[in-house]
């Protein structure tokens, strides 16, 4: 039997990582020079509120450092049992770097275990559902190794738009520059975002929310219609609780299916550079797929 492990990149409730019996590790959080540990020092209500109320604050994330993937591994290790590491996008945070640190150090100490450490390439909903089939195979009795290498191929599989209110909290961590902020502000236009490798690109500005949310609607019917029965969709959002459900419902309806997964509050470490108002759309292939069970 072997442990996953999770950094809160994947945005799990407190339910649901004691429901599938997984580990989250979490990140850190400042509004000033002060780091909270979310889920710990700051939930993420109590973040979102802040985001909310307190205008004109923008706040910084941090990974977890090794010590704290070392605190939670080690009594596992201790146990018997092997881990499975998975992290949000190497290119998006240094959680992966952190869990890659903190296993060569416990594999000096507990060298009959295994240590597997995987890069999502991903981060939100889209690691949740990539998490999810991990959990899957776990359950239906895959060995970590395997559970790895099918892992590899379901990243591959997997695609995450999202799209913000404002331009603003990715300006200010430097993903836009502050010309197209402004003028994204002033057009009313909205961005639709996807990670592609690993990293944040741009695929078009669209005027105003429901045409966004209409093309991204016809996008993922597009590329899903032939596949609707292969693949795990998911909607997240930040404080849009009632529009991801709305779209939840019409793509159900475009698609003819029912979509299995729970609506997601996608937690700080995306919500703090996307602000209120985001919502996140990710679909990856079911481990049995791409197995070819």
């Amino acid at each position: 039997m072997f442990q996953i492990i999770s950094d809160g990149g994947c945005d799990f409730t407190a339910n649901e990582v004691a429901k599938y019996n997984v580990v989250s590790v979490p990140f850190y959080v400042s509004f000033d020079d002060t780091f909270l540990k979310v889920g710990v020092d700051i939930t993420i209500e109590q973040f979102f509120t802040r985001l909310t109320n307190e205008k004109g604050i923008f706040p910084k994330t941090s990974q977890p450092n090794p010590n704290d993937y070392i605190e939670v591994c080690e009594p596992y290790l201790k146990e018997g049992k092997d881990i499975l590491l998975f992290t949000i996008s190497s290119k998006l945070s240094g959680s992966n770097n952190s869990a890659n640190v903190a296993a060569n150090l416990l594999l000096e100490d507990f060298p009959d275990r295994k240590i597997i450490v995987i890069d999502s390439l991903s981060g939100s909903v889209a690691q949740g559902l990539i998490l999810r089939e991990m959990i899957a195979m776990r359950d239906a009795g895959y060995y970590i190794e395997k559970v790895a290498e099918i892992t590899e191929k379901i990243k591959a599989t997997t695609k995450i738009y999202f799209t913000l209110d404002t331009l603003e909290y990715l300006k200010r961590g430097g993903r836009v520059g502050p010309t197209t902020a402004l003028v994204g502000g002033i057009l009313g236009l909205r961005p639709i975002l996807q990670l592609e490798d690993g990293q944040v690109s741009q695929l078009d500005n669209v005027r105003g929310k429901k045409n966004v949310l209409r093309l991204i609607n016809e996008a993922m019917v597009g590329a899903l219609s032939d596949v609707k029965d292969d693949v795990n969709i998911a909607v997240g959002h930040i404080l849009r609780e009632k529009e991801a459900m709305e779209f939840k419902l019409s793509l159900e309806n475009s698609l003819g299916i029912n979509i299995d997964t729970p609506i997601t509050e996608v937690g700080a470490t995306i919500g703090a550079h996307a602000g209120p108002g985001a919502l996140a759309f990710a679909y990856c292939k079911k481990y049995q797929v791409v197995e070819g069970v």
